[in-house]
């Protein structure tokens, strides 16, 4: 994959495709090319990493009514980490385009999950710079925020926890069933739904059983709240 079809790909276009080369230019690169006068990717780095903590932090809160600013900041920590940044950045080819120096690419830095973190954090620095705001937040709406919503990060939130330290208040328990399980095998989903005393409280899906469970604690914690307010 070339800048072009990652491009196309991913709908954006840059104005400044030098800026765009940037951020996928490692410092190793840069310093055997210093008579090009090659720029690395590390202010673009710094730039992305305040941008996207901005644009993490405004999808949380407006998607997240009930959250608390706890859960909130524990949520984006597991969103902005390293390892996430990681994935991201394999999932979109990345890693695939870096720019890297002869040595750097031999002790396999092409793969190093710090060095491609970075690059997903200079790819959004430069994309903001070469457009606004709102382009880098369209970018991670599409590409970034659905891993999101299919629970890539649900271990970042134990709503089953926070569902049972809720209804322990009132004495009452919190019971869990497998109601239904849905396409291939290679591609199973299992619905489960929740149950305060023998009370239906929620359903929730998920690609294993315990993913399916949080997300029926969680249906079921966001009515319960509602009803509080």
């Amino acid at each position: 994959m070339d800048f072009q079809s990652f491009q196309e790909k991913y709908n954006v276009k840059f104005k400044n495709e030098q800026l765009l080369k940037q951020a996928f230019t490692h410092t190793s690169y840069a310093n055997e090319h210093r008579k090009s006068q090659i720029k690395d990717n590390e202010r673009l780095e710094f730039l992305g990493d305040a941008v996207l903590e901005l644009a993490v932090s405004q999808y949380l809160y407006r998607g997240y009514p009930l959250m608390s600013e706890g859960e909130l900041t524990k949520l984006r920590a597991n969103i902005v980490c390293e390892p996430s940044l990681h994935k991201f950045s394999v999932q979109l080819g990345m890693d695939k385009l870096v720019y890297i120096g002869k040595g750097e690419e031999a002790t396999g830095g092409r793969s190093r999950p710090a060095l491609l973190a970075d690059v997903f954090e200079a790819f959004i620095g430069a994309l903001y710079l070469d457009q606004n705001f709102d382009a880098t937040l369209n970018f991670l709406k599409s590409n970034v925020f659905p891993t999101i919503e299919v629970g890539a990060f649900s271990h970042a939130m134990d709503y089953k926890s926070s569902l049972q330290e809720f209804v322990q208040k009132q004495g009452q328990q919190v019971s869990y069933q497998i109601v239904n399980e849905i396409g291939p095998d290679h591609d199973r989903q299992f619905v489960a739904a929740c149950y305060i005393e023998d009370r239906h409280c929620g359903e929730g899906k998920g690609r294993s059983k315990k993913e399916a469970e949080q997300r029926a604690a969680e249906r079921c914690l966001t009515a319960l709240k509602q009803t509080e307010q």
